[in-house]
């Protein structure tokens, strides 16, 4: 089974940037659903943003104009560019694939954002 593996985290200042990492363990498809979920404290795991099945993407109402979910398929990898972060994006951030031919999931270990000055 592939093994996703998020990078990039770290703390950040509000209003700054950061650029998350998944990188998956076998060949990804243009039509397999991958993105990224997170998790802040006491709260549950929540959608960011993600590539759906017809190769679109879906972005929480909270994210959208401030992060931009990109990959590259050739390197079985896809980014999460976050920008004007705030306090309350803090958060582990996952990362998420489900196959489009059997629908297997699969999630990555996590990357902790902490959003702080």
């Amino acid at each position: 089974q592939v093994q996703l593996v998020e990078s990039g985290g770290g703390l950040v200042q509000p209003g700054g940037s950061l650029r998350l990492s998944c990188a998956a363990s076998g060949r990804i498809f243009s039509l397999d659903c991958m993105g990224w979920y997170r998790q802040a404290p006491g709260k549950q795991r929540e959608l960011v943003a993600v590539f759906t099945n017809t190769d679109s993407t879906t972005y929480a109402d909270s994210v959208k104009g401030r992060f931009t979910i990109s990959r590259v398929n050739f390197k079985n990898t896809v980014y999460l560019q976050m920008n004007a972060l705030k306090p309350a994006n803090t958060a582990v951030y996952y990362c998420h694939l489900t196959r489009a031919f059997g629908g297997t999931e699969t999630w990555g270990k996590g990357t902790l954002v902490t959003v702080s000055s």
